[in-house]
């Protein structure tokens, strides 16, 4: 498993990130994700970790805690040195009823965070996200926040998650401006079948040495190629969660290009998916998810699979994003003799 630079922070992480919400399900949205429970999580756990994964990634809402709850008890069950590992949670959604349950306010992500902190078992959190964009809080208090959790030790690093390219520059100024801890790195949906960030996102993420954390990089399961066609992927999370939102009518096409290079590879289609995300200068790291030990492990094998220029070029014709202005106006000028 190789190791990268956080954007550019001074931490390394693990090339894939091993994700928790599958952990501590019983019923709703989160029964759906994954019901597993303490034993499963210890062996999931303790496989990622054999693979060489240092990141492990939750979030308060997974489980209503008990994801947190699970992979924090998971270390200690299996006498895991706090500091081989890298723990990132996730603060921003609905904890409870009331208007000060949720968001990106001060009050909210410091009680928050000393939530995480119980339910994790640990003294300090290595990266804490804010989960989601909160349009009725200013993002100079949601950063002061951040900065207070910063010096007090309660947190290492800071990143933002599923936020807009702009609200993400708008933070990194004002926390350079205001000498407040930077933005280290972003969480965001990127995928073969979903590359809408490549728009704005991560040009922006390059240029300012963020790094990227990638989740769902199958989009929910359908890049496995179980539910294209006439495949009913029965049993799996896409059969009863539709989510993230798939353009199948771009992914029919791309589904059969993943089957020809995974067959050249002696690979299936979902480590192609993974092993081309790898390939995107821009990642850092890459969340995978599982609910078996031979699903992590399958996943974990996409690190091996080294895809040339003819793979990419194929995979890229198959899925890039049609282009929008003013993508196409700039290309013109850069031709042009002016």
């Amino acid at each position: 498993m190789h190791m990268r630079k956080f954007g550019t922070s001074g931490l390394f992480v693990s090339q894939l990130c091993f994700g928790a919400m599958t952990f501590g399900g019983t019923d709703g949205i989160w029964g759906q994700v994954g019901r597993l429970g303490q034993e499963d999580a210890d062996n999931l756990i303790k496989a990622a970790l054999e693979a060489g994964i240092n990141l492990f990634d939750t979030a308060n809402v997974y489980a209503n805690g008990r994801s947190e709850e699970i992979l924090g008890q998971s270390f200690r069950n299996l006498g895991v040195a706090r500091d081989d590992i890298i723990i990132a949670t996730k603060a921003a959604a609905s904890m409870g009823p009331g208007p000060n349950m949720r968001g990106a306010s001060r009050r909210h992500l410091l009680n928050e965070c000393r939530a995480s902190l119980r339910r994790l078992g640990v003294d300090h959190i290595d990266l804490y996200q804010v989960h989601a964009f909160d349009p009725a809080t200013p993002i100079e208090e949601t950063l002061e926040a951040l900065d207070t959790l910063v010096r007090a030790g309660d947190v290492r690093y800071i990143g933002l998650s599923n936020w807009a390219a702009w609200q993400i520059m708008k933070a990194i100024g004002i926390a350079c401006a205001r000498h407040l801890a930077p933005i280290t790195s972003v969480q965001a949906y990127y995928t073969l079948v979903g590359r809408d960030i490549e728009r704005e996102i991560t040009p922006m993420l390059a240029s300012e040495g963020v790094g990227l954390m990638v989740w769902s990089p199958l989009a929910g399961g359908y890049l496995t190629g179980k539910y294209s066609g006439s495949g009913s992927g029965e049993g799996g999370r896409q059969t009863e969660l539709d989510f993230p939102p798939i353009n199948r009518a771009r992914g029919e096409p791309l589904i059969e290009i993943l089957r020809v290079v995974a067959q050249k590879h002696r690979s299936n289609p979902a480590q192609i998916a993974i092993a081309w995300l790898l390939k995107q200068s821009v990642v850092s790291t890459v969340i995978i998810g599982a609910k078996r030990v031979e699903q992590l492990r399958e996943n974990v094998q996409a690190t091996e699979v080294m895809l040339d220029d003819e793979d990419m070029a194929q995979l890229d014709a198959v899925s890039s994003l049609p282009i929008e202005y003013p993508e196409w106006s700039q290309s013109g000028f850069n031709k042009r003799d002016w």
